[in-house]
């Protein structure tokens, strides 16, 4: 389907003047030459549906020098987006983008891609349907078909899509550069892109898979590929029943992990603490943070600057006060632990701040007997 049939009806009670162009325009063509072999920057050859939008995506990422829609994969030379939107040439829209090695890397341009992008539907991607708006890699050599095709598997394992990927990998031999309206059309067609961006229901559809807070704090695929591998290769926990818990803690306890209160400061048991060992969850046991990345922060809380493992730990918006904080829990007693912050130190740049009632501290000479004894080896120089 077009998108100028599928988007008729929206478009008709916008002004015309707003969106004309010359219809002359839209027929220019012409080659694009493969600057694969410049020396200083790398392309990587992407359709993802409507490329109007797939451009305006990849152009946000840094090291990205520039994008240019376009055709490939088809059958005629020399196509006009009018052969090519019958879908009878076989080509796809595609982006062509020349991006800069030394500040991003071929499967970091690809982690973007797919961030933005139905990868699932070999039909096309949303309003615009048929095999000219198919997902696929045009990769360029066997590098680039290896890292997309290992990519795309730690992707389908850690079920982020929900359905199978059918991004289809296929050999790059020619491309073909889109009408020059094409081209930056996010920008220079600023409020039409808008409103057929909107109507096709891409950002909709990238809200459900990622969250609508995505754009704001955008997690990798490869963020989420390796929190999926470190919780596959942890021990598991078991939270007590919610009885067990009210007979196993005490009242600050109680009101810091399940009602996700908060100690006094410089009034806890752990904020001054200086041994060696590790803090774990005082619900499940799960281990949480080791005294080797703890720093005196001058809150009055425990603090530190990262945690043993990211698989015990999940975050969540807390607009409790007049602005939004990071609630930091525990991943299998599901309890509240305290904030996360970034105005902490080298090298990660946060600060967790905890609440000791929420933890257990079990010093190194206790680790092996209390059963983790893999941890020690956080102590070893």
């Amino acid at each position: 389907m077009k998108r100028s049939t599928a988007l008729l009806l929206l478009f008709a009670a916008i002004p015309l003047s707003i969106f004309s162009f010359s219809h002359a325009t839209s027929e220019m063509t012409s080659t694009h030459a493969d600057p694969m072999k410049s020396g200083q920057t790398e392309v990587a050859t992407l359709a993802g549906g409507c490329f109007w939008c797939t451009e305006s995506d990849l152009e946000k990422l840094p090291g990205v020098v520039d994008v240019v829609s376009g055709y490939a994969g088809g059958n005629v030379d020399n196509p006009n987006y009018k052969q090519v939107s019958s879908g009878k040439t076989g080509h796809i829209e595609v982006v062509q983008v020349t991006y800069d090695p030394k500040k991003v890397t071929y499967e970091q341009v690809l982690d973007q891609f797919f961030r933005h992008i139905d990868p699932t539907d070999d039909q096309g991607s949303f309003v615009d349907r048929g095999n000219q708006y198919r997902p696929a890699i045009f990769y360029h050599n066997d590098e680039q078909k290896q890292i997309a095709a290992n990519f795309m598997k730690e992707i389908e394992q850690t079920g982020i899509f929900k359905k199978p990927l059918k991004t289809e990998l296929i050999k790059y031999t020619k491309f073909w550069r889109a009408e020059e309206y094409h081209q930056d059309y996010y920008k220079n067609n600023s409020l039409r892109y808008k409103y057929y961006r909107y109507a096709s229901g891409r950002d909709q559809y990238l809200d459900e898979i990622f969250g609508k807070d995505r754009v704001e704090k955008p997690v990798t695929l490869r963020e989420i590929i390796d929190k999926t591998k470190a919780l596959n290769s942890v021990k598991a926990y078991t939270r007590p029943s919610d009885k067990e818990i009210k007979a196993k803690l005490t009242d600050l306890q109680y009101y810091v992990t399940q009602e996700e209160g908060t100690e006094r400061a410089f009034q806890n048991e752990y904020w001054d603490n200086k041994q060696a060992g590790i803090y774990v969850d005082i619900v499940s046991g799960e281990p949480l943070f080791s005294s080797t990345d703890k720093y005196k922060s001058g809150t009055g809380w425990p603090s530190f600057t990262k945690p043993i493992s990211s698989a015990y730990i999940v975050t969540h918006d807390d607009n409790k006060l007049f602005y939004t904080r990071t609630e930091v829990r525990s991943r299998f007693a599901d309890s509240h632990l305290g904030h996360v912050f970034d105005d902490g130190p080298a090298p990660t740049g946060l600060r967790y701040c905890m609440n000791s009632a929420a933890m257990r501290f079990v010093p190194i000479d206790k680790m092996e007997q209390e059963g983790y004894g893999e941890l020690l080896s956080l102590f070893e120089k």
